[in-house]
């Protein structure tokens, strides 16, 4: 069953908000600056498998630099992280497409 939910980093001032898997693994995962609401991560674990099994290391890169680096642990645990809360797939959906917009705006 897939989930969606955010986090907060306190340290970074980023949110954190993720698409996980029944396994607990990101399937996608969107990182919001809190001070300017700006969008520094929109990556996705589709397009970097894709990448990784049909592209080289500098494609990957420039994947990376546009769309920043897919979380790469499980997100067990996530409940007890600061300012932790379930989201609508709605929600992310919608913070997923913003964040492409701008950071693919931005490549």
């Amino acid at each position: 069953m897939t989930i969606w939910f955010r986090t907060h980093y306190e340290g970074e001032d980023l949110w954190l908000y993720f698409e996980a898997d029944d396994e607990g693994w990101a399937t996608r995962h969107v990182e919001v600056r809190g001070k300017d609401s700006r969008p520094v991560t929109a990556a996705s674990l589709e397009e970097v498998l894709h990448l990784r099994d049909h592209a080289d290391l500098a494609a990957m890169g420039r994947y990376e630099r546009q769309y920043g680096v897919l979380a790469e642990a499980t997100l067990d645990g996530w409940q007890d992280q600061p300012q932790a809360a379930e989201i609508s797939a709605e929600e992310f959906e919608s913070l997923w497409v913003e964040a492409r917009r701008i950071l693919g705006a931005s490549g």
